[in-house]
């Protein structure tokens, strides 16, 4: 990193080196401890009461959902020899874009759509990418639906009762349905064509738009439940809300004009669709300041908003021709720091959820990945994977190892339901 914008980022308390896994990763892993004692804690670590124990059921057919963000998604989908198999795909519009829609009417919406299956399945796997509490039956209780879907009346609704209701009352009787999010979904689908006796354990991670993990815990550890025995069960971590890193100067600008402002800490200092907007503000302070060139502020005005890829490009030296030598390199660099920062964080994450199992001693665990981040830049998955080296193993000898996925969604949401129900 050139001296101008290393000691800008300094300046401004934003360089990646105050993100130290050695230090942070034990700290981490305290708060993960706390969320598992009692509720309210910074991590709320969230027991799914999903297992990922055994192999899975091969040839038997479930029906798998997958409500997004935007995107409603259903199929009919097994695990075969080959790996998994997937036929009959829906895909279409989610209610409630554009014009609202009643609790009702979803789960209506639901059931028209996986009705052409419910001869062939009995099983029913649900991934549900909103906000929800899980229930010991693996039901998801409906906390709130966002982003830009809106479902009058749905608060405090079961997800999976309410299906089942309307499924019965079209007459398709002993149906199971099991509700689970989307990092839980990555670990299951990952995992589920893996040799399993390979690894001393699983994680879940989401690094794309937004940021966070889940792991496995022995219930009786999360002390919460009051509940005995030890088998093990998948507890969302929600890591995207961690308050324990120090922010710079311009992560607390980013924090006061997000959406969500005192909320969130960790995401905004890690996912893609915060990194380019903490460029852009780093920039902006950066021509005031004079480290970067009024002519550079403008030609980044030009180019609107950007994202993780634009950011990844120019940590590469790709598409800078418009700025000086000079301006480049501090562009560059910024860049890179952005993607180091993040991947600095993300190894505390992982690193934490090892010290808090224990487990990476022996045999490795399986970090089951996804999402645009750890897919797609050049940048933060080989920053990643030598900071585990440097700090997972070299200081605290735990061993992980990333395995990332692609479109884990389904074949997660059958492996749930499969070794759940």
């Amino acid at each position: 990193m050139n001296s101008t914008a290393k000691d800008f980022l300094g300046r401004h308390g934003m360089s990646p080196e105050r993100i130290d896994p050695a230090v942070y990763a034990p700290r981490m892993a305290e708060s993960m401890a706390e969320g598992l004692a009692a509720e309210g804690r910074m991590l709320p670590m969230i027991p799914t009461y999903l297992k990922n124990s055994g192999a899975v059921p091969q040839g038997e057919k479930a029906v798998v959902i997958d409500a997004g963000g935007t995107n409603f998604r259903c199929a009919l989908a097994c695990f075969t020899e080959r790996g998994f198999e997937i036929s009959d795909v829906f895909k279409t519009k989610m209610p409630g874009i554009g014009k609202s829609a009643a609790w009702e009417e979803f789960i209506s919406f639901i059931a028209d759509s996986i009705m052409p299956y419910m001869d062939r399945a009995d099983k029913i796997g649900f991934c549900f990418s909103y906000s929800a509490d899980i229930t010991p039956e693996i039901d998801g209780r409906v906390i709130r639906i966002d982003k830009e879907v809106v479902i009058t009346g749905s608060e405090g609704k079961l997800v999976g009762a309410s299906l089942i209701e309307e499924l019965e009352r079209r007459g398709c009787r002993g149906k199971s349905v099991v509700i689970l999010n989307d990092t839980a979904a990555v670990l299951l689908g990952v995992s589920a064509t893996l040799d399993k006796e390979k690894y001393s354990g699983f994680i879940g991670q989401i690094n794309g738009t937004g940021t966070n993990t889940c792991c496995i815990v022995p219930i009786d550890r999360i002390e919460k439940l009051h509940a005995a025995g030890s088998d093990g069960v998948i507890v969302n971590v929600e890591s995207g809300l961690y308050d324990g890193f120090p922010r710079g100067d311009f992560d607390l600008e980013l924090d006061c004009e997000s959406n969500n402002p005192g909320s969130k800490h960790m995401e905004k200092m890690t996912s893609g669709v915060y990194l380019g907007a903490l460029c852009r503000i780093i920039f902006r302070a950066a021509v005031n300041e004079g480290a970067l060139s009024a002519e550079s502020g403008e030609e980044i005005d030009k180019r609107g908003a950007f994202d993780a890829s634009t950011i990844d490009r120019w940590a590469s030296g790709e598409d800078l021709e418009s700025f000086s030598d000079e301006d480049g390199r501090f562009i560059r660099d910024v860049c890179l720091a952005a993607f180091d920062r993040s991947a600095r964080c993300m190894c505390v994450n992982l690193t934490a959820i090892a010290l808090l199992t224990g487990e990476g001693t022996d045999k490795p665990i399986c970090v089951c990945a996804e999402g645009s981040l750890v897919q797609k830049s050049r940048f933060f998955r080989p920053m990643l994977e030598k900071y585990l080296a440097e700090y997972a193993l070299g200081v605290f000898g735990r061993k992980l190892e990333l395995t990332v996925g692609y479109e884990t969604t389904l074949p997660g949401a059958a492996a749930a339901v499969l070794l759940n129900k």
